[in-house]
Parts: C-alpha cells; sequence; structure tokens
C-alpha cells in the first residue's frame, strides 16, 4: 500500500471525488488526524490561555475554601468541645477551689465555690503538718495559761 494517494491532485474537492471514484466502499472511522505545525501553534495557545484561566479559578477557589474552613474551624472546634461535655455530662472548668485536710483521716478534699465536694484524695506529708487553721477547726488549740490572753 502506498502512504499516500492523490496528494498530486491540489484541488482537494476532486481529490476527495477521485478517491471515492476509485475505492471499494466509504466508511466511517475514527482516527487521530495529526495537525499542521500552524494549527499545533494555535491549540498550544489555546492551551496556554486555559491553563492561566483554570490556575486563576483555582487559586480563587483555594482562598475561598481557605475562608471558608477559617469560618468553620471554630465552629468545628466548638461542637467538639460540647459533644465532649455531653458525652461526659461535666464540664471541664479551671476555678478557685478550696483544700480542707482531716488530720485524723489523712485525707485531703477540694470543694468548689457551691460548697461541693470535687476530688477528695489521701493527704501528702505537707498537707499533713499541723496548721494554726486546722487546729482552730479540730478544736485542738492548747490551753490558754493567761499570760498571751
Amino acid at each position: 500500500m502506498e502512504r499516500t494517494l492523490g496528494s498530486d491532485i491540489e484541488n482537494p474537492i476532486a481529490r476527495r471525488q477521485f478517491l471515492a471514484d476509485n475505492c471499494d466502499a466509504v466508511v466511517d472511522k475514527g482516527y487521530m488526524k495529526p495537525y499542521s505545525p500552524e494549527e499545533l501553534q494555535g491549540h498550544k495557545e489555546s492551551l496556554a490561555n486555559v491553563s492561566i484561566e483554570i490556575a486563576e479559578i483555582e487559586a480563587e477557589m483555594k482562598q475561598i475554601t481557605a475562608e471558608y474552613k477559617g469560618r468553620l474551624k471554630p465552629l468545628k472546634e466548638q461542637r467538639a468541645g460540647m459533644v465532649s461535655n455531653i458525652k461526659a455530662k461535666a464540664e471541664y472548668v479551671t476555678e478557685p477551689c478550696f483544700r480542707f485536710t482531716d488530720q485524723e483521716a489523712k485525707m485531703t478534699g477540694f470543694y468548689n465555690a457551691d460548697g461541693l465536694l470535687i476530688e477528695s484524695r489521701a493527704a501528702t506529708a505537707d498537707e499533713l503538718q499541723p496548721t494554726i487553721f486546722g487546729a482552730l477547726r479540730t478544736g485542738n488549740v492548747p490551753p490558754l495559761t493567761g499570760t498571751n490572753d
């Protein structure tokens, strides 16, 4: 088979008629038709333009996505905290608490401002050291001699 047929005929309509007249059958067939150098350059320019436009749109989309993520992040963190608190049926707080040490039981208890015991544990050696406040609470006040009343 020859590589080209009718390439010596300049007129495209006449070349087409020549091929139709001399063929066995005309069949619709798909194939990759090569570009001419001018067509290839035009497609490359179109590709460059489309690529630039895609890059601009993706940059916009990235910026908008970052903005939405920024708006969503604190809400998601808040939701996670709420879910955790609801699951535990309590919430973690840091507030002033009052420590009391029972010298006889050797236990230390922490009470919140409402007077509720929030933690109880064994007393440490430092907490078992006698103090004026502990002595006044337990009534273990040394007897008064009358000299320093």
